[in-house]
């Protein structure tokens, strides 16, 4: 594992150097109506302790993200499409497994009409799911370490999609309101306990719909030279049970520059879905990563 990990950051060291090379291309990169954005990020850490009296556990872990834009804009239409991805895991000397940090992958895309100035007709999709396997873990009876598999690739996946009135001062504001938004959960029916314990899937089944209210919004700020933050919150109201449980959504990526290929990252998110959790969700990456624009 450790050999694996010292041959992915060396290779992400060689691509960071690379990056040189395109720094135009890194910035921004336009084609007629069409402009694209992106980052990737990379981040690895490795700490090891021998008869340290203060203590510590040997660990090594990495994690990869990506950050991608490709908008559309030609006489009164637009299309803004967001790819967000992320991965990580950690290994501890005492741990048997190799156990996730981070994963997530998500895909929002708007299309919109021009109505007035700054509104347009629209219409949404978003898409979320996972990459690989999710586990809870628990000790057997010899206090060994053992897990059970819980969670997967497209189980759960979440897959919202409705028209609705889009508002878009620039690319670093706007909000779009949909109140006839169908959401699909998707599991693994192998997944699912009775009660409707999973997910909100009752047992045996592979799919919960929804009908309701859907408000997203984007809002990227730049603080100071150097900090930006960006801002992307997701509501959703089930009209056909419990309309007053709100789903939230809340992400915050800030992004402390360094110089043009190294950067302070710190990723919150939050999560409120009583269908899968009774309570917050909360999930926080913090680090100094490797980064390259295209």
């Amino acid at each position: 594992m450790k050999n694996k990990f010292l041959l992915l950051f060396s290779s992400l060291t060689i691509l960071t150097a690379n990056a040189q090379d395109n720094e135009a291309k890194a910035d921004n990169d336009t084609i007629g109506p069409w402009k694209k954005k992106g980052n990737a990020s990379f981040l690895f850490n490795q700490s090891t302790f021998d008869n340290w009296l203060a203590g510590g556990e040997n660990n090594i872990s990495g994690s990869a993200g990506l950050n991608y834009d490709i908008n559309y804009a030609k006489g009164d239409w637009t299309w803004d499409n967001k790819f967000i991805a992320s991965y990580g895991i950690v290994k501890t000397r005492t741990s048997s497994f190799a156990k996730k940090t981070d994963d997530r992958l998500e895909i929002n895309s708007v299309v919109g009409k021009k109505a007035t100035e700054r509104w347009s007709y629209s219409a949404f999709l978003n898409f979320k799911t996972q990459f690989t396997k999710g586990y809870n873990y628990d000790k057997d009876e010899n206090g060994a370490e053992v897990r059970e598999e819980y969670t997967n690739f497209l189980s759960p996946g979440y897959i919202l999609v409705g028209p609705g009135m889009l508002y878009k001062k620039d690319e670093n504001l706007k909000f779009n309101l949909s109140p006839a938004t169908s959401k699909i959960t998707l599991v693994d029916k192998s997944f699912t306990l009775p009660d409707e314990a999973y997910f909100g899937v009752k047992e045996g089944e592979s799919m919960r719909y929804e009908l309701g209210f859907n408000a997203s919004a984007y809002y990227k700020l730049d603080v100071i030279a150097n900090v930006s933050f960006e801002n992307i919150l997701n509501l959703y109201s089930n009209y056909l049970e419990d309309p007053q449980n709100v789903d939230i959504d809340y992400q915050l990526n800030i992004v402390m520059k360094i110089n043009r290929y190294l950067t302070t990252n710190l990723s919150f998110q939050t999560i409120y879905d009583d269908n899968a959790y009774q309570g917050f969700q909360i999930r926080q990456v913090f680090g100094v990563a490797a980064n390259y624009g295209f």
